[in-house]
């Protein structure tokens, strides 16, 4: 018997970095976007995956950097102003930029979950909507006959459920613009979180494991904002029958789920091309055209879901930022 002690090195295995792109994936997106994000947020652990405790002691460990600052220092005034909302009774913070001195735009500031279940962000802003039309409009010299109102992501899902509401209530509205927006959650399961086998949109499946939104982080998302069955069935009576898969109001969830898709204001759908939300918000942006209402889409081609924000590295951002102030101009003038 042989006792010699074989001194053959093995091979080294590597494993991908936590959070990587898939090699399979890289190729589809653009080469600036791989660079970036390989240099800034491969191998770090996303907010999703951590404890809340962990991410409040130090935030910038976890959050997604976008290589500069998002508003340019001393490019805009921001203030802040308090609007009553009833649900539940209290203030909200309406954020209001002024760039160059000229007052244009009024936003929300969110209100996010799970420190408020679902529907609070949806009653919030709309009470903060009509805030702004019925007690703001002389005070920043506004036009309330052409409002726009728009969002990216969850904001996008709000900005369509308010368009929407505008719609049923006569409340003017020229334009809303909906960017890589979620528009239905109803493909994911309510108890688990999880999705369903029934989800109908491809693009789920081909960028499941793709930052900067995989699927394990909608999971996250979906659980957070609508809460547990449970928590919300003792918020709200009857919160199945109002807003689950049927109920009258599912589509304050799910928009998508909407009955009356006629009369809405024109829009602008823009969607990432490396997104998992892509194909929701391409199959949303056809419900309001078969309605009759005017509708652009744009799948912007090798961008990943933030490709907004990262308009200063990359050309899907700058085409973003073309696109949106088109359609603004032609929407308002």
């Amino acid at each position: 018997m042989d006792n010699t002690m074989d001194n053959t090195v093995s091979p080294t295995i590597s494993l991908p970095l936590i959070n990587s792109i898939p090699s399979h994936l890289a190729p589809r997106f653009e080469p600036t976007y791989v660079e970036y994000y390989n240099k800034y947020s491969a191998g770090r652990l996303a907010t999703h995956q951590v404890p809340i405790e962990s991410y409040r002691a130090n935030p910038a460990q976890y959050t997604i950097s976008y290589g500069r600052a998002l508003v340019p220092q001393g490019a805009l005034t921001i203030t802040q102003q308090q609007c009553p909302v009833s649900s539940p009774p209290g203030n909200i913070t309406v954020q209001i930029f002024e760039p160059d001195a000229k007052k244009w735009g009024e936003g929300k500031k969110p209100v996010l979950a799970p420190e408020e279940k679902f529907p609070t962000q949806v009653e919030d802003c709309w009470e903060a909507l009509n805030w702004i039309h019925t007690h703001k409009a002389s005070e920043f010299n506004l036009d309330v006959s052409r409002i726009a109102i728009g969002g990216c992501s969850a904001g996008g899902h709000l900005a369509a459920i308010l368009a929407h509401l505008c719609r049923d209530t006569s409340l003017p509205l020229k334009f809303q613009l909906l960017s890589v927006p979620v528009v239905d959650l109803s493909i994911f399961s309510p108890s688990s979180g999880s999705l369903l086998p029934t989800n109908p949109y491809p693009s789920y499946d081909e960028f499941a494991l793709c930052p900067p939104l995989p699927l394990e982080r909608m999971s996250y998302f979906f659980k957070h904002f609508l809460g547990s069955k449970t928590q919300n069935q003792n918020q709200i009576e009857g919160f199945d029958s109002k807003f689950g898969k049927g109920g009258e109001e599912e589509w304050k969830v799910s928009p998508i789920k909407a009955k009356n898709w006629k009369g809405l204001a024109d829009a602008l759908v823009v969607t990432a091309e490396c997104d998992v939300l892509r194909d929701e918000g391409e199959a949303y942006a056809k419900l309001l055209e078969k309605g009759g209402n005017k509708v652009r889409v744009e799948r912007v081609k090798g961008a990943p879901h933030v490709f907004m924000q990262l308009d200063g590295i990359l050309e899907a951002g700058r085409v973003y930022n073309r696109a949106v102030v088109e359609a603004l101009r032609e929407a308002l003038r």
